[in-house]
């Protein structure tokens, strides 16, 4: 039968939204339409009612996504919205006609995608993107109902994905998978073009980026690089936002670094780009990291990586090769690792030469050919069994 015809990617989040799984999907989608697949993303609706929307040429529905909830209250109220919500995923439906499922870091997006499975026979393809495992909320600690409707997700999808072996090992010990693929992440083969001047960092400095989240370890970041022995002309610049920002702002105040570290806020990926080629690192200092699309960022911007051990980054990242492995949690290691990476400028060289040489394994148009495959696998089954 082939690869299927209209694919509904429904991810847990999207645009206007940031972070590593809205880019995921962002580029697969790109790629699927390139390759002639129709395309729509259905994502979770946090009260915005932003409806149905194009973006960058492609339509992205909003859905509301109620579960119900211990209190009575609560239930009643998930009573009054259920029926409107699933009306609105009934006329996606419709609207759309799509050929198959495929979820993108499970949430109540997923379960909802499983309702539709049931009720509609769409086959259904589960990707995690580390959610159970890296979430700064630890949802899935408690909630029972999602570790339910995963567990029956691995069970009814005709393949479950994960950018890690870290991953598909997790959702195998604690939530029932049989099999699992690695699908890593991927990168643009080059950098977009700046469109306008970049932060002008400046000097030396090392370079943190993300999403502003406990779990992603930057106030972990700050305390190593306090009490390292750098060269006090040696800065360390955070780029990214979010729910953490004033407590490390007060952090970096009082350590009184407000002279040695930046926090510059959100930038756009050129203006990344620009910063990772000038860095004398990029640290990824997480508790915990499915995969890390920075590491690829920082292997095609030529900047030595220094990346957690806590997560999925040992499946990809070669100690000592193309990238230094450290725990972030264990302060004497991470405080040795940035005086050593930043002191020797020869370590610097060959892990950036590495990380370029490494960087062309990992691209957005071999994940969507891989999910492509998947897909022509779910069509045949489907056909066999029709």
């Amino acid at each position: 039968m082939g690869t299927p015809r209209r694919v509904a990617l429904v991810s847990s989040s999207y645009d206007p939204y940031v972070g590593g799984v809205e880019e995921h999907v962002r580029q697969v989608a790109r790629r699927l339409r390139d390759d002639g697949v129709e395309v729509e993303v259905w994502t979770v609706d946090r009260g915005e009612s932003l409806g149905v929307r194009e973006v960058e040429g492609l339509t992205v529905r909003y859905l509301p996504t109620p579960l119900p909830a211990a209190s009575p209250g609560a239930a009643f109220r998930f009573l009054l919205r259920l029926p409107a919500a699933w009306r609105r995923w009934a006329a996606a439906r419709r609207g759309f006609r799509p050929d198959l499922l495929h979820v993108h870091c499970f949430g109540p997006n997923g379960a909802y995608a499983v309702a539709m499975h049931r009720r509609f026979g769409l086959p259904l393809i589960v990707t995690s993107h580390g959610e159970t495992v890296a979430d700064d909320h630890a949802v899935f600690e408690r909630s029972r109902l999602l570790r339910t409707a995963l567990r029956r997700a691995l069970v009814a999808a005709v393949s479950v994905t994960a950018p890690s072996r870290f991953v598909i090992d997790d959702l195998q010990r604690n939530y029932g998978l049989v099999g699992g693929l690695v699908v890593p992440n991927g990168v643009e083969p080059t950098p977009p073009p700046p469109m306008t001047a970049g932060p002008g960092l400046g000097g030396r400095y090392l370079l943190g980026v993300g999403r502003l989240g406990r779990m992603k370890g930057f106030d972990l970041l700050i305390d190593a690089f306090a009490r390292a022995g750098l060269d006090r002309d040696i800065r360390l610049v955070i780029a990214g936002d979010g729910p953490e920002r004033e407590s490390l702002h007060a952090q970096v105040t009082g350590l009184g670094l407000t002279d040695r570290v930046e926090l510059v806020g959100r930038l756009d990926a050129a203006a990344v780009a620009q910063a990772m080629s000038a860095a004398l690192a990029v640290v990824v200092p997480s508790r915990m990291e499915a995969f890390g699309i920075v590491a690829l960022e920082a292997w095609r911007s030529g900047a030595p990586l220094v990346m957690t051990n806590r997560g999925g980054a040992p499946g990809f990242v070669r100690d000592g090769v193309d990238g230094v492995l450290v725990d972030p949690e264990d302060m004497a290691a991470l405080v040795g690792t940035l005086e050593h990476v930043s002191a020797d400028e020869s370590l610097r060289m060959q892990l950036a030469a590495a990380g370029r040489e490494r960087v062309g394994e990992f691209t957005w148009a071999r994940v969507a050919h891989a999910y492509e495959e998947l897909y022509a696998a779910a069509s045949d089954r489907a056909g066999v069994t029709a």
